[in-house]
């Protein structure tokens, strides 16, 4: 089980040592919905220690990668409004922590899926684009 867990890892680090800073954002919307994903298992199971566990990682991957990813410079409004809905997010996983509450998991999820998946469809089109 150890080897799987090493090669899980290396093929992590491989994916983002090789991934464009589009793909880099890609994969910290996948890592939050995951961390969610868990969370909510846990959650289910009672074990209070792994859902705190899941849900502070799905925090950080909010508040100090795409939050801190924001670039209010150059984003100008949109940024703004990215940066409430992260900021409204990490309240949301904050709050299910605390009051055990599936919805609110679920909520920023769906938060987090909106984004992203606009955020992976900008980056299909600009490789389709390049490619053109």
């Amino acid at each position: 089980m150890r080897g799987a867990a090493a090669y899980g890892r290396v093929s992590v680090e491989s994916n983002v040592l090789s991934a464009s800073p589009h793909q880099l954002i890609s994969m910290l919307f996948d890592g939050a919905q995951s961390a969610i994903r868990a969370a909510k298992l846990h959650m289910a199971n009672g074990n209070v220690e792994e859902k705190g566990k899941s849900i502070g990682k799905a925090l950080d991957i909010v508040t100090m990668g795409l939050l801190a990813a924001l670039d209010k410079e150059k984003g100008g409004e949109l940024a703004e409004r990215l940066e409430s809905i992260y900021e409204y997010v990490a309240t949301l996983l904050l709050k299910a922590n605390a009051r055990n509450d599936e919805k609110l998991l679920d909520e920023a999820a769906q938060l987090l899926n909106e984004i992203g998946s606009a955020w992976k469809e900008i980056g299909q089109q600009a490789a389709a684009a390049q490619g053109a």
